[in-house]
């Protein structure tokens, strides 16, 4: 009898391995953000008339001026002296609509303003060596440094 073996071939596959090193050195430019805020006005009540001093039950819509309301005075009177009433008026002043743009560094005079000075380089540095060494070292207010280092291996077969 006679025994016939065969080998098979052997896949070796394919390995791949990739390095990788990268630094990131960042200083925040100056920035600001504002929202200009709208004038409210609001009167409320029960038992009670008012009068904008010309015309009684009538409530005066007042003024506009460079986008900032004037409400005018309200007077109110009670319909029955001695009875229950209530009255409330509120007014918030809105934000002047600005004549003309903001100088660089000045802040325009809104309501709801976040400011944020530049950032300071002073001695933020990065850097990699030859073997793949990551150095960094900080900056001053308003700066970042990142550094990343990648090793991926690819095995196929």
């Amino acid at each position: 009898m006679m025994l016939l073996m065969t080998a098979s071939a052997a896949n070796a596959g394919a390995l791949t391995h990739k390095l990788s090193s990268s630094v990131q050195l960042t200083v925040d430019a100056a920035a600001t953000n504002v929202t200009r805020l709208g004038s409210t006005y609001s009167v409320s009540g029960s038992g009670v008339d008012t009068t904008d001093g010309t015309t009684v039950n009538t409530i005066s819509t007042g003024t506009i001026t460079s986008g900032i309301m004037a409400p005018g005075n309200i007077a109110a009177t009670q319909d029955s002296p001695g009875s229950a009433f209530s009255y409330s008026q509120s007014y918030t002043q809105g934000d002047a609509i600005p004549t003309s743009a903001v100088t660089v560094g000045d802040v325009a005079n809104f309501g709801n303003i976040t400011s944020t000075t530049a950032g300071t380089a002073g001695s933020l540095a990065g850097g990699i060596t030859t073997a793949g060494t990551i150095s960094l070292t900080a900056g001053g207010a308003g700066t970042n440094a990142t550094g990343q280092f990648v090793s991926e291996l690819t095995i196929l077969h």
